[in-house]
């Protein structure tokens, strides 16, 4: 296999892994076991997670304080952080056949590189949402930063894929209109991420109305506050139903938004 088959072999294997790692995250996230390990990058001390009943006993006895061992979600943020660390290593993989190949016309270099800072930056973002406590702000940029590693590695693919149809200039015309609308449903995941970072998804009842009304009481001014200092807790929530309505409310009126983006774009795209 020559340098270039390879390269597009891991590329495409990279982008599909970086899926299952963001599945595996919203696994972790919707299980509330983003804090199973307490301390980064070990796990209660350990470079895995206790298992043994003598062994949880000791972290207990350690880290009781701040966090008792549940070992199903250890082990899960534990097999999190390993699957990404493995990415990691995919990542870096490329960047250093991109390193080689960087004379070849058609071998993007720039783009592997980025991707090597992004996903480094990601693994920072990993431990600064356990060391922070589940801080909104952080786990909604690492939510981010691990779609862009996604789009990013998506796009990478495709461009050392031979491709026996690229776009037609038809289609070239189009594409203010597709990245107009793409920044709308960029802005709705990082609000999806804020209304699930937040705990507010449950805090509208009903549909289309929230809680039986059409606006309302909501607080938009602590629901979207960025920072709220350092050694808070937010498993759970500190918000109050205000502010959770706020942000859930947003979240659904900007999904009318995209929506309506779409059909603007299809019409355009049908002319």
């Amino acid at each position: 296999m020559n340098n270039s088959k390879t390269f597009q072999t891991i590329a495409w294997i990279a982008t599909g892994f970086t899926l299952f790692v963001i599945v595996v995250g919203a696994w972790v996230r919707l299980t509330d076991a983003g804090l199973g390990c307490p301390d980064w990058p070990g796990c209660y001390g350990k470079i895995t997670w206790p298992q043994a009943e003598e062994h949880i006993a000791q972290a207990n006895e350690v880290w009781g304080h701040i966090r008792e061992v549940e070992s199903g979600k250890a082990f899960r943020e534990m097999f999190h952080r390993y699957i990404a660390s493995g990415l990691g290593l995919l990542i870096a993989a490329l960047a250093v056949l991109a390193w080689i190949r960087r004379r070849q016309p058609d071998q993007p270099v720039v783009l592997p590189f980025v991707l090597l800072g992004l996903v480094m930056f990601q693994g920072a973002l990993g431990m600064w949402t356990v060391t922070l406590l589940l801080k909104p702000a952080i786990v909604t940029a690492h939510l981010i930063g691990g779609m862009s590693t996604f789009a990013l590695l998506l796009w990478l693919s495709l461009k050392v894929t031979p491709r026996q149809h690229p776009p037609t200039l038809p289609a070239r015309a189009q594409h203010g209109a597709v990245v107009a609308v793409l920044l709308l449903v960029v802005i709705q995941i990082l609000l999806g991420g804020w209304v699930s970072t937040n705990y507010a998804a449950m805090a509208c009842t009903g549909f289309p109305s929230c809680n039986g009304q059409w606006w309302p009481a909501m607080d938009f001014g602590e629901g979207f506050r960025i920072w709220r200092g350092i050694g808070v807790d937010y498993e759970g929530g500190v918000l109050d139903p205000a502010a959770r309505a706020a942000i859930h409310m947003t979240h659904r009126i900007w999904a009318v938004v995209v929506v309506a983006g779409f059909i603007w774009l299809l019409a355009r795209l049908w002319r």
